[in-house]
């Protein structure tokens, strides 16, 4: 049994203020260091083609939180690995733990898929005592990252970063290099937040809405009216406005290279000089908002690929992204690098100063952010608005092909919500040919959107060298119950021309797009909400970014220096829907977690387009292995190239994929604990 960690002494209310307001005291009360060499973050002068690494666990003490970390050469993150483009790599994983398997991803290379290390899809990991060699061509440049698929152990401390040099002179040369690499550190185990988060959703969610922040909230909504009826909105969905970040600084410590934010990692510069920091985002749980008052940032480069630079004050990193930046300070004084959890519960900070020691102004953190209805995917609709005319199932369906512009919303206690008025609002969900259906039905009507989906999906491939999924807990973990039978039909599926084309050709090329659209997830105990209206979000820089007088980055801004290599366009549209159930904590794909679902399956070199459908309150850094994904943001040729994708809530987007890469590869959300609960799928190129 999982004992909560509340009532192990682990976790109080007051060491979370404690931990807030260390930061007026960082300065004045030095801590030790205990875990780290003073090379965190340096880049190795040289890049190296062979390498050893030897997984073990080391007991670790940070912000007074001990863990017997699993990690690489006792240290964590582990070594910074510099490699360069056109070079074959050999590196040497040996795992000393005592009884488990363990594994290395290398998130965003492209690489053969038996190189990937996903234990159950690209091999069997790495047992213990035992030394797997990853040997594959380097052909690509940026600033990469790699972590563990094994166990949970990247949440604890197994991952590091990736420079790869290019085979030409870079074109934005810098003086100084520096990588930095966001975390989180907590003596709480994973098992133990899920078990916690099954069991109340919101359990690390201290900042609920109270009656001191109702005046705030009047004001916002015009009314205390409003603002009532906007609460009642939000406790009839059995939601909550301020469910930002699952799990949150109440039992994390954020890092920044393995440094709480009191332990305060330097970076020297000399005034005038250009400087690259090569931000990761190595968290499993939590989105950082990054700035350095008094620096202008200028982005250059996203997932290891360059784009044009755009200057900027602020921008938001998802987990497993990474962008990196070029500043320029001219001063000779100390600059914070701030990097703020997007549910403001706490920081990492570091210095980039002229001297060792040196520290900068914390600045204090921004007003917490706060959902609205655009993340339930409802458009516009203000605070105090309400649903009349929506069609409120009674259990969570009404499919009836007869409300042709019916906006379902779920409902659990029989309330309407009076006087919205809806009109110009059309559905987003093309209804027709959907027939009725009853709440018995529907948990069997929605699959993966796949041509076909069979049972023993994996026929044909050869499986000899591989291990089952759930053996190195390579694969989430399975919620599938023995009296539930799996169930596999196909997709809804259409041909129609190209839709929802940021960058489509001109009239008259497009050629017949085949559509796999499962409609409308179905309304159930695996999916919680459908986005009526789900918007285009691109623009934005995320919740509580917009309109905080600075300008933060968007989607939409990223345009690659070069066109992309693959211009034909896409001859297959796979639309995903985003889905979960936050009281009983299941995510997954169009109403399935992962062990009811069937894998999607490409034809190798076909041209696909996804698009998500973010049904959730929740961003979901979406990360497909082995291959790019050319994120359609109006950019047209020039689409940047991602390896991980936020989507918004209650957003949808589009990005194209050349399915060039044959194998087995992982497709999942990057939030740790969204995959393990069934974010999952298996995608096969063949």
């Amino acid at each position: 049994m999982l004992i909560p960690s509340r009532n192990r002494g682990g976790l109080s209310r007051r060491r979370f203020v404690t931990g807030l307001g260390a930061g007026g005291l960082m300065a004045a009360l030095p801590r030790p260091l205990q875990a780290h060499t003073p090379a965190a973050g340096q880049v190795p002068p040289t890049a190296r083609a062979r390498w050893d690494l030897r997984v073990g666990r080391t007991r670790i003490e940070i912000d007074r939180k001990v863990l017997h970390a699993p990690c690489i050469g006792e240290d964590v993150p582990g070594p910074i690995l510099r490699w360069r483009q056109g070079d074959t790599v050999s590196i040497n994983v040996t795992n000393t733990l005592a009884d488990e398997d363990t594994s290395i991803h290398w998130h965003g290379l492209r690489l053969p898929a038996a190189m990937d290390g996903v234990p159950g899809l690209s091999f069997a990991g790495i047992p213990p005592g035992e030394t797997f060699t990853y040997r594959f061509p380097v052909t690509q440049s940026g600033t990469y990252w790699y972590h563990s698929h094994s166990g949970m152990q990247e949440a604890q401390g197994l991952y590091g970063a990736i420079v790869i040099d290019p085979p030409v002179p870079d074109p934005q040369p810098c003086a100084r290099d520096y990588v930095i690499l966001l975390s989180e550190w907590s003596d709480v185990s994973p098992m133990d937040m899920l078990s916690n988060l099954k069991m109340q959703d919101d359990y690390y969610v201290f900042r609920q809405r109270t009656l001191a922040s109702l005046p705030r909230e009047a004001r916002e909504a015009g009314s205390t009216l409003a603002a009532l009826k906007d609460r009642l909105a939000w406790s009839r969905m059995r939601m909550a406005a301020t469910d930002i970040a699952d799990v949150t600084g109440v039992i994390y410590t954020y890092l920044l290279n393995g440094h709480a934010p009191d332990m305060n990692w330097n970076a020297l510069f000399s005034p005038g000089e250009r400087v690259r920091l090569r931000f990761i985002n190595g968290a499993s749980m939590t989105f950082f908002d990054i700035r350095i008052p008094g620096l202008e940032m200028l982005v250059v480069a996203a997932d290891g690929n360059a784009v044009e630079p755009v200057p900027v004050d602020e921008f938001r990193i998802g987990v497993a992204e990474t962008y990196d930046v070029i500043v320029q300070p001219r001063e000779a004084r100390a600059y914070t690098i701030f990097a703020q959890s997007e549910d403001r519960t706490g920081y990492a900070r570091g210095t980039l100063a002229p001297q060792p020691g040196m520290s900068g102004p914390i600045p204090p953190m921004d007003p917490r952010p706060v959902r609205t209805m655009v993340d339930m995917g409802m458009d516009d609709m203000k605070p105090g608005e309400s649903m009349n005319g929506m069609a409120m199932p009674e259990h969570g369906h009404d499919m009836s092909a007869s409300h042709s512009h019916s906006h379902l919303m779920p409902h659990h206690e029989g309330g309407t919500m009076d006087g919205m008025d809806m009109t110009g609002h059309a559905p987003q969900h093309p209804m027709g040919g959907m027939q009725p259906t009853t709440p018995q039905q529907t948990p069997h009507r929605h699959d993966t959107p796949t041509p076909r989906h069979e049972e023993g999906a994996m026929a044909g491939m050869d499986m000899a060298d591989m291990q089952p999924a759930g053996h190195g807990h390579a694969m989430p973990m399975s919620e599938h119950r023995v009296d539930e039978p799996v169930h596999h039909q196909p997709a809804g599926r259409m041909h129609r021309p190209g839709a929802m084309d940021h960058d489509a050709p001109a009239p008259g090329t497009m050629p017949v797009l085949e559509v796999d659209d499962p409609g409308p997830p179905p309304l159930n105990v695996e999916n919680q909400n459908i986005a009526r209206m789900p918007t285009d979000r691109l623009g934005s820089p995320g919740d509580g970014l917009e309109h905080n007088g600075r300008r933060v980055l968007n989607y939409r801004q990223l345009r690659a220096t070069r066109p992309g290599s693959d211009p034909r366009p896409p001859t297959r549209e796979i639309i995903m829907h985003l889905t979960g159930n936050m009281e009983r904590y299941i995510w997954g794909f169009n109403g399935r977690k992962f062990s009811e679902s069937g894998p999607i399956r490409l034809r190798r070199n076909e041209r696909v387009r996804f698009t998500l459908i973010n049904d959730t309150m929740m961003e979901h850094p979406i990360h497909l292995h082995g291959m790019w994904s050319e994120l359609e943001n109006g950019q047209g040729a020039y689409r940047p190239y991602k390896h991980t994708l936020i989507s918004q809530p209650g957003s949808k987007l589009s990005y194209l994929v050349t399915a060039d890469a044959p194998g087995l590869w992982a497709y999942h959300c990057h939030l740790m604990l969204h995959m393990e609960t069934g974010m999952f799928r298996t995608v096969i190129v063949e």
